[in-house]
C-alpha cells in the first residue's frame, strides 16, 4: 500500500480567526418559540416587498438579457448615480465614479483589508467594536488594538496616544448608531479623530449601515465630509438595513488612491456584484420614494425601541444600566458586577429568549457583564413577552 501524505493545514490566519457567536446564535434560536433579541435583523414585515417585486419585474421585462448578463466590476451606473445623489443631498458631494458596489458592506470591509493590510499590521478599533470587523482583520493577519471608549465613542486623547505608540495603519469606526452599543459619536470627537488621522497619516474606515435610521436628535457630520479626513476616509454603506438584506447590496466610497486597488480586489473576489439585484435596486430607487419608506420604518423602530427600553427595569436585575439610542437597531446593557452575560444566556435560552453577550465584541479584555439587545425585529407585545421570559433568567 502506498504511503498517503497528509494534506497541508489551513493557513494560520484561518485557524486563529474567531467564529461569530451572533451567527451561531441565529442557528441556535431558529426554533419558532424563541423570542430573540440577538440578531441585528431588520423587521421583515416592513420590507417593501411589493415595490421590490415590481422593480424586478420591470427589469426582467424591459432589459432581461442585460439584467441576466455579466456586468462591470464597479457596479451598475444607474445605481451608483442614485447613491451619489443621496450622499450629495446629505452634504457629502460624491462622484459616482468614486463608488464601488459590493456584496453588502461586509465585502467592502474585506476588500479594504485585502488592499491595505499586510500580516502583522495593526488596526485600531473601538472598544467594543463590530464583531465581523474583528473577524475580517483577523483573516488578513492583522492585529486589532482597542482604543479606550465610552458612551460617546473613542476617546480622542487615548487614540492619539495609541497611534503614536502602536502606529496602526487604519482606524475602523462605526460612529453613528454603533454596533454593538447603539451610541453615536459627537461632532467634536469626529473632528478630533480626523485631525489625528491627518497628523499621523492614518486611514479611517467609516462604516455607516445605520445612519439613515435616526429617530431623534441631530445628525452628526460624516467623518468623510470633514476637510482634515476627506482624503483618507473610506465610507461604507449598505442597503441591507434600509431596503432588504437578502439583496446583499453595499457600497464603498473611497479616495482616488484606494478606489482602483479596491476595484482590482473586487475583480479577484467575485468579478462583480449580482447584476439583476443591482438593476432592481436602481429601478426601485427611480420608481419609489425611499425616504417615505424610511419614515415609516423609523416610526415603527422608534416604537419598538421605546417598548424595549421601557421593559428593561423589570427584565434585568437591580443595578443594571442601559442606554437609549437615538436610532439604529441596538440597546447596550450592563449587568451588575458578579453577573456573566455569556453564562446567563444558557439559562435564558431554556426560557425561550435570547440576546447576544457583549464579550465577543471586545478586541481586548472583555466586559463580561455586557449584552446587546436588538429591538427591531419584534412588535411591542412580543417584546414585552420576551422581556418577561428574560426576567426569569435572573431570578
Amino acid at each position: 500500500m502506498s504511503h498517503r501524505a497528509p494534506t497541508p493545514p489551513p493557513a494560520a490566519r484561518a485557524a486563529s480567526a474567531r467564529r461569530s457567536p451572533v451567527r451561531d446564535l441565529l442557528a441556535l434560536t431558529a426554533r419558532p418559540e424563541v423570542i430573540s433579541f440577538g440578531g441585528g435583523l431588520p423587521a421583515p414585515e416592513l420590507f417593501d416587498a411589493e415595490g421590490l417585486r415590481a422593480a424586478y419585474d420591470r427589469v426582467l421585462t424591459d432589459a432581461p438579457h442585460a439584467a441576466l448578463q455579466y456586468s462591470t466590476t464597479e457596479g451598475d451606473p444607474a445605481l451608483r448615480a442614485a447613491i451619489a445623489g443621496r450622499l450629495t443631498g446629505q452634504d457629502l458631494p460624491t462622484d459616482p465614479d468614486r463608488l464601488l458596489i459590493t456584496a453588502g458592506s461586509q465585502q467592502a470591509l474585506t476588500l479594504l483589508a485585502t488592499v491595505l493590510l499586510e500580516p502583522g499590521d495593526t488596526v485600531a478599533v473601538e472598544d467594543p467594536t463590530y464583531l465581523a470587523a474583528l473577524q475580517c482583520f483577523g483573516f488578513a493577519g492583522a492585529r486589532a488594538v482597542p482604543v479606550p471608549s465610552d458612551e460617546h465613542g473613542i476617546d480622542p486623547a487615548a487614540l492619539a496616544d495609541l497611534v503614536a505608540r502602536e502606529r496602526p495603519k487604519l482606524l475602523y469606526l462605526v460612529p453613528t448608531f454603533h454596533n454593538p452599543t447603539g451610541n453615536t459619536m459627537p461632532a467634536a470627537r469626529r473632528r478630533a479623530i480626523a485631525e489625528t488621522a491627518e497628523r499621523h497619516g492614518l486611514w479611517i474606515v467609516e462604516d455607516d449601515p445605520y445612519g439613515e435610521l435616526r429617530f431623534s436628535g441631530t445628525p452628526e457630520p460624516r467623518i468623510a465630509s470633514l476637510p482634515e479626513a476627506a482624503d483618507r476616509t473610506v465610507l461604507l454603506g449598505s442597503f441591507s438595513k434600509i431596503m432588504a438584506p437578502g439583496m446583499r447590496l453595499g457600497w464603498l466610497r473611497a479616495p482616488e488612491a484606494l478606489h482602483g486597488p479596491c476595484v482590482i480586489a473586487k475583480q479577484a473576489a467575485d468579478l462583480h456584484t449580482s447584476t439583476i439585484d443591482q438593476a432592481a435596486a436602481a429601478r426601485y430607487l427611480a420608481d419609489n420614494d425611499l425616504d417615505a419608506h424610511l419614515a415609516r420604518v423609523r416610526a415603527e423602530y422608534r416604537t419598538r425601541r421605546d417598548a424595549l427600553v421601557a421593559g428593561l427595569p423589570e427584565a434585568l436585575p437591580p443595578g443594571s444600566t442601559w442606554n437609549r439610542p437615538d436610532g439604529g437597531m441596538f440597546v447596550w446593557a450592563r449587568l451588575p458586577e458578579g453577573h456573566d452575560a455569556t453564562e446567563c444566556l444558557a439559562k435564558a435560552i431554556t426560557n425561550d429568549v435570547a440576546y447576544v453577550p457583549g464579550a465577543p465584541f471586545y478586541a481586548g479584555t472583555p466586559d463580561r457583564t455586557t449584552l446587546r439587545l436588538s429591538f427591531t425585529t419584534h412588535a411591542p407585545e412580543t417584546t414585552a413577552e420576551g422581556l418577561r421570559r428574560l426576567a426569569k433568567t435572573f431570578l
